[in-house]
């Protein structure tokens, strides 16, 4: 039952998917590097929400695992480093309040 077109068709619009994936990726988290590089160079953090800090690095967290028991490549680096943009900034909110 196996159709070469249709398994053609479905390997190149998995190719789409993942530019989508990665394209979703890149934006969602380079999003955080302004807020980390602002808390950073002014060591003021009084605005930032630790409530909203900690469920979203909870949130990243989940996906990160979700995308490795995936296998998806663009799940599992956008996750990463977002992870790790949103930890520094948990981190300047603990260390600066």
């Amino acid at each position: 039952m196996n159709c070469p077109a249709l398994l053609e068709s479905s390997k190149a619009s998995m190719t789409y998917i993942d530019v989508i994936g990665f394209a979703a990726a890149f934006l969602t988290t380079t999003a955080f590097i302004p807020q980390v590089v602002k808390c950073w160079r002014t060591c003021h953090t009084r605005d930032i929400s630790a409530p909203f800090t900690i469920a979203t690095a909870a949130g990243l967290a989940l996906w990160l695992t979700y995308g490795i028991f995936l296998g998806s490549l663009p799940l599992i680096l956008s996750n990463s480093v977002s992870l790790a943009l949103v930890l520094c900034l948990l981190a300047l909110k603990l260390r600066y309040g």
